[in-house]
Parts: structure tokens; C-alpha cells; sequence
């Protein structure tokens, strides 16, 4: 690899001649670790018209580093960090005396968030039961690498360059209204549509356009804890509500409250389905009390076991729903690709407030997600993973109910989880202990307002082999006996 001669300056600043300043110059890149062995540094002319300098300072300057073995030759190829140059200082290296008081100068936490622990080399373990992972052996990366290289041909040039300031993609935002939107019983105009960066930005962009200090906002508990995390931040009055098994109970909303989160078809983290009879109190009640609801729709691609319920937003005559949708789920999780539908007025304002933030999703991203959508690999991807999901959840059910583990909560219609407790142990103790045993669970203390670790937990099986299964719930229910 090449050191760019554009990154290389002289400070102005500097002691001595300029032939001992290029020497500085390279010699600390080299100690700081920037430049790294067996790198090439520029051509000595490049070099020197980028500095301003003569060819024979640089010359003489690589001279002296090749003398120290900071620096080798190889013929006609040029100077080299050597092999034998200094070891980079395993130590920091100190820039500056930081003075700066950031206890007092930080206005909020935002790295005290609770996030859930998602190891990064998760795939090392060999029993991973992680939420949200996509299956290299399910996932279409052929078509999708297809549908990449069409977004970059010429014909879609505009598409790829343009910059859309607060605009999206047409031909995504045709294909959500007219083929995603329809199967959840949603009808909504352009205008009614907002891409996003993902389910989480779409909730942020909701928060911060209905929420302010004075106003009240309610949340399931259990709940997504990144949306807790969301709202935290916009400093509304926020009011956790218990679920049941049917979901959010209408009738536990206090009244003063302006916006509800909700997870209705496939609650967060139970998996409960919201029966349509409370799907329609929460209408009823919105209507009568006033207030918005932001309706969080995702996994309703994986229903394998039966038809999902009508999107409590296919229900809604007064325009108070706000549905968040996501692909990244559905696709994969580094995609970053959602979407947000209501009424004109409130996409209006969403739109102007993603504009000031992040303007629009790469368009070369949308580019590719329009096709892969409408060339029909969504839907076959979407077939695929089901087939494979719904076998993976038999044998997990079957090894659960023969290793006798206590289900707490499973989708009605498929889903890509279970809900679990622990009896007499934490899930934190569980979770340390399944480690041990290179099986991988999540915790569910950080999904509640107030912490507490009843021995919940989230068993995923997304990105775990059929035929690992039924060992890794063995490695639970032994995890549990010790």
C-alpha cells in the first residue's frame, strides 16, 4: 500500500532545515504508527511538489532514513518503510494536557445508554442464539451484488450522484407504496413516506417532531431499549405501561399522554400479538384521549406458522398512526434501510428535520434495495428464510419442551425469537454461565424501565444452524442445573 504524498505537510512552525524537517516528518509517521512496515512512501518528485521543496531535499532526506533503517530500497520501486524500523510504542501516545472540565461541559449521557451486549465475534461461539444476525447460507448475495452493480451503470447515474437534499429514491418509495405497504393493509401517498436509516432513526425522527419537555409519551415494558434510550433523550415525561400476554392493555395508558409506542403484531421482546378487539380500544381510545400512535411493525415478513394480523395503521380513519418500517431486519442488519408513513403534515417536518441531519440515504443504497425488491429476490429471500426459520423453531421448541426450559413469551404468527425465564437465576448468571459453554443468550434486564433481571432472556435462532440447536438448549438447561 501507497502513503499518499496529499497527506504529508511541513508545520510552519518548525526548527531546523527543511531536509531535517522531512526526515522528522517520516520518521515520526513511522513511530506513531501511521506509517506502517513495508508501506511505500511517495516518489521523491511527487513528494517534493507536494511539499514545496526541491527533489535533491527529498532525495537526501530518504538518503539518511534509509541509513537509520527507517527506510529500505528496492530498485526502480522506490522507498519503503523498512522491516527493521522502530516498533510502534504499545503505549498511548500523549497529544496534549487535556484541561477541559467534560463533566461540567457535557449537557448529556449519552454513553450511559442500556444497550444490549451483542459480542462482536458472536459467530465464534458456537451456540450464537443472537437476535437480528442475517444467515450467510440464507441471504442472496448473488442477486444482491447484481442489483449493486445495475445501480452503478449509467443508466442509473443520477440515481447514484445525485443529491437528493431531503428527497428518496421514486422507484423505492413506489415499491414500499405499492407492493410493501399493501400487504400490511396500508394505502399512503408519496407524500405519506419517509426513508430512513433503519428502524432506530425512524423512531429518533418521530421523537424529536412530536415529543418536547412538556409533553408525555408512554412505552411498552418490557421495550425495545433503544427506543427507552430515544426518548430519554428528547426529555418528555415518559411512562412505562406493563404488557400482558396480549400486548399493551389499552385501558393501563393514564390519560395526559400525547404519543404511545407500541409493537402491536409482534410485541418487543415477549413476541405477544395484540388481538384485533384491543387493537381497536387503543383506536378508540387515542380518538377520545387525543393522542398519537407510533406503531413499530417489524418481523411481520416472518410469519411461517400463520397470517400476521392487519397493521393496527390498516385500522386507523384519523390519520393518528405513525407506522415504522424496516428492511434491515427482512435483508440484513447492516443495511440501515426503514421507513416511516403518515400524514403529509407530519412526513413533512420528518423529512425537513432527516434533511438538517443526514440529508437522504446514499442513493446508491436505495438504488440497489429498489431493484433487489422489485426484481423479485425479496420475496424468494423472504420464502427462503421462512421455510428455514419455521424448521429451525420446531426443533427448538421440541428440544426446549424435552429439556423442560420455561417459554415466557412465543410469536402467534413465527418470528425469529422466544422469550425465556430462568427459574431461581438471574439472566445475567445464566448468560455468564451459557458463555462457559460458547452458547450466546440475551439478557433481558435491559429491555425493562427499571432494570430488573427476573431471569428473562431473548433465544434467538436467526443465524443458528438447525443442527446445532438442539446441543445448544442441552448447554442451557445444563448451565441451569449447575
Amino acid at each position: 500500500m501507497a502513503i499518499p504524498a496529499e497527506t504529508l505537510f511541513l508545520d510552519p512552525d518548525a526548527q531546523g532545515t527543511l531536509q531535517a524537517q522531512i526526515q522528522q516528518l517520516i520518521a515520526e509517521g513511522i513511530l506513531s504508527g501511521r506509517f506502517r512496515r513495508g508501506e511505500r512512501l511517495p516518489s521523491s518528485r511527487k513528494l517534493a511538489q507536494q511539499l514545496g521543496v526541491s527533489r535533491i531535499t527529498v532525495t537526501l532526506a530518504y538518503t539518511e532514513l534509509l541509513a537509520d533503517d527507517y527506510l529500505t530500497s528496492r530498485g526502480r520501486s522506490g522507498y519503503f518503510v523498512s522491516e527493521n524500523a522502530p516498533e510502534v510504542p504499545t503505549f498511548p501516545l500523549g497529544q496534549s494536557d487535556d484541561t477541559v472540565e467534560w463533566s461540567r461541559v457535557l449537557t448529556q449521557r449519552f454513553s450511559q445508554r442500556r444497550a444490549l451486549d451483542k459480542p462482536s465475534d458472536w459467530r465464534s461461539f458456537k451456540y450464537p442464539f443472537i437476535y437480528g444476525q442475517a444467515d450467510p447460507t440464507l441471504f442472496d448475495s448473488a442477486n444482491w451484488r447484481l442489483c449493486a452493480l445495475q445501480a452503478l451503470g449509467q443508466r442509473d447515474f443520477d440515481a447514484l450522484t445525485t443529491d437528493y437534499h431531503d428527497q428518496d429514491d421514486p422507484k423505492l418509495i413506489e415499491f414500499i407504496a405499492r407492493h410493501t405497504l399493501p400487504r400490511r393493509g396500508i394505502r399512503a401517498e408519496p407524500s405519506e413516506i419517509l426513508v430512513t436509516m433503519g428502524a432506530q432513526n425512524a423512531l429518533w425522527i418521530a421523537a424529536q417532531v412530536l415529543l418536547t419537555q412538556r409533553r408525555t409519551a408512554a412505552t411498552e415494558d418490557p421495550c425495545y431499549p433503544s427506543l427507552r434510550d430515544i426518548l430519554t433523550q428528547s426529555r418528555c415525561h415518559l411512562t412505562p405501561v406493563p404488557v400482558d400476554a396480549e400486548g399493551l392493555p389499552p385501558h393501563a395508558i393514564p390519560k395526559g399522554t400525547d404519543v404511545v409506542f407500541t409493537t402491536p403484531s409482534h410485541q418487543c421482546p415477549t413476541t405477544a400479538t395484540m388481538p384485533l378487539e384491543r387493537r381497536r380500544a387503543l383506536l378508540d381510545l387515542a380518538s377520545a384521549e387525543d393522542f398519537l400512535i407510533v406503531e413499530d411493525d417489524y418481523e411481520f415478513e416472518m410469519s411461517f406458522l400463520r397470517a400476521p394480523s392487519p397493521a393496527l395503521k390498516s385500522l386507523d380513519r384519523e390519520g393518528r398512526v405513525i407506522y415504522v418500517g424496516s428492511f434491515s431486519k427482512s435483508l440484513f442488519p447492516g443495511l440501515r434501510l426503514g421507513y416511516l408513513v403518515g400524514s403529509a403534515p407530519f412526513i413533512r417536518e420528518a423529512r425537513a428535520l432527516r434533511a438538517t441531519v443526514l440529508r437522504h440515504p446514499p442513493g446508491h443504497i436505495q438504488r440497489t434495495a429498489a431493484y433487489f425488491l422489485s426484481l423479485g429476490h425479496y420475496d424468494a429471500l423472504i420464502k427462503r428464510t421462512s421455510i428455514a426459520l419455521k424448521e429451525r423453531r420446531l426443533v427448538l421448541e421440541d428440544a426446549v419442551t424435552r429439556h423442560g426450559l420455561t417459554v415466557a413469551g412465543r410469536g402467534a404468527f413465527g418470528g425469529s425469537s422466544l422469550w425465556m425465564q430462568a427459574r431461581g437465576l438471574t439472566a445475567k448468571e445464566l448468560t455468564q454461565r451459557a458463555a462457559e459453554r460458547s452458547v450466546i443468550i440475551e439478557p433481558g434486564a435491559p429491555f425493562f424501565a427499571d432494570e430488573r433481571d427476573e431471569g428473562y432472556f431473548r433465544l434467538a435462532y436467526s443465524s443458528l444452524p438447525t443442527t446445532r440447536i438442539p446441543e445448544g438448549i442441552a448447554q442451557i438447561a445444563a448451565a441451569l442445573e449447575l
